[in-house]
């Protein structure tokens, strides 16, 4: 527009000049009638048009960058492709929220078998061990209340006499009878253990010896036979002091248990007895009675929380994916396969090239208010002086914006018809006809 305003100042001083160079001349004089009554000049109308640059955008486009930073790991498009909405077109590096997801995941499961578990209640395999606990205690406290029966008593009695018996053999050692019976298992194992040699002997070229009876037999006797020497050594050698004192230690937790069947139960007994009982008690009626509320309510409150860390987990991974917010083309790609991106960093412009719009960013503030949306156009392509379209005014941003000096107004335009050799960001004229 200013420069249309310089075009005028031009012409104006141009025509001033010319005036008076004539005059000067003498070529032009002013006659008597137009001294006398100067013809009035006719008023100057404001311009029917208005003319202003413009170039062509998308009718719809979009700047794409990441929700999250990363390494690039996938690209999927290239320049120029078609995508469809939703499309993916690239991907971070997304290991560690994979991890996380499935961190997140395990609790949920967790936290469901939980509640699961406290609504179910105790099985019956669970109920049938509790109550054999309480039959158990309360039997207990039974024999302790009642003291020890005489056949307990008799029982005692005969352990630590077989006790104090099996003691005073060892002291004495073995008899002559029993040192004979020793020397016969040690001489009948030494004549087994050669009869089995000399089957084995007769075989012993097979190459699947140790396959025949006669290997397993051989084996045996041999062992028999040092099992009878070890007999025969014991029975001679006598008793070891270890075994004495095993045998001792016998002696005297047989009469422990016996002095106690004796004496009656004391009351520190009566009472452990009568404690384990009620313990038991307790645990049936609290199996019984199944889980409280108030723990049921605080699961599942733990299981509300561990879903909404699953879906944060979930909206983390899908950050590291860029997915195509609509169908368009891919009109530029500024990233490559390992580099690091950073959150908000446009790195795809996406394109709905379906239709094209006119903007122009030229309308002066002198200007716009004779502009009007609904305004009828002349659009002309610099690229292309072929073709000239019709459009109208769609829209006017009601923002103005400082421009070289001037505060601009933005427009956007409807061309009436589209072309194929259309591209972004064409430089236009676009020739507006305002309305008086």
């Amino acid at each position: 527009m200013r420069r249309w305003i310089l075009v005028l100042v031009v012409l104006v001083v141009v025509v001033g000049g010319a005036f008076a160079v004539l005059r000067t001349s003498g070529l032009l004089e002013p006659s008597a009638t137009s001294q006398a009554a100067p013809t009035p000049l006719p008023p100057i109308e404001s311009a029917p048009e208005v003319i202003v640059d413009a170039v062509v955008v998308p009718v719809r486009f979009a700047a794409l960058g990441m929700a999250s930073s990363g390494i690039v790991a996938e690209i999927f498009v290239r320049e120029g492709d078609l995508v469809e909405a939703g499309q993916p077109l690239l991907r971070l590096e997304n290991d560690r929220q994979l991890i996380a997801i499935a961190q997140a995941e395990a609790r949920v499961r967790s936290t469901q078998a939980r509640i699961e578990e406290l609504r179910a209640g105790s099985r019956p395999e669970e109920l049938a061990v509790v109550q054999a606990a309480v039959d158990i205690a309360r039997a207990n406290y039974a024999n302790v209340l009642a003291g020890t029966r005489p056949e307990d008593i008799a029982a005692a009695e005969a352990t630590l006499a077989a006790a104090q018996a099996a003691y005073d053999q060892l002291l004495r050692g073995a008899d002559d009878q029993q040192i004979i019976q020793a020397e016969a298992d040690l001489a009948n194992a030494e004549a087994a253990v050669r009869q089995a040699q000399s089957a084995y002997d007769q075989v012993r070229w097979r190459p699947d010896v140790a396959a025949l009876p006669q290997s397993v037999e051989l084996e045996r006797a041999s062992n028999n036979l040092e099992a009878a020497r070890a007999r025969y050594a014991q029975v001679v050698r006598g008793a070891r002091e270890s075994e004495l004192a095993a045998a001792r230690a016998e002696v005297q937790r047989a009469r422990a248990n016996l002095d106690r069947a004796l004496a009656p139960a004391t009351a520190n007994e009566l009472a452990a007895a009568e404690a384990q009982l009620r313990q038991a008690e307790a645990e049936l009626a609290l199996r019984l009675a199944g889980a409280r509320s108030e723990t049921l309510k605080a699961a599942e409150a733990d299981l509300v929380e561990a879903q909404t860390i699953l879906m944060q987990r979930q909206l983390e991974l899908a950050d590291t994916q860029l997915r195509a917010p609509f169908a368009g083309v891919i009109a530029a790609l500024s990233v490559e396969v390992g580099e690091q991106v950073g959150a908000g960093t446009p790195v795809v412009r996406l394109a709905d090239q379906s239709e094209w719009r006119i903007e122009t960013d030229d309308l002066t503030e002198i200007n716009v208010v004779a502009v009007r949306e609904g305004d009828r156009v002349r659009i002309t392509i610099d690229a292309l002086p072929d073709l000239e379209l019709e459009g109208i005014v769609e829209r006017i941003r009601p923002l103005g914006e400082s421009k070289q000096g001037d505060i601009t107004y933005t427009a956007t335009i409807v061309p009436s018809r589209s072309d194929p050799r259309l591209r972004w960001n064409m430089t236009a004229s676009v020739t507006i006809r305002t309305q008086p």
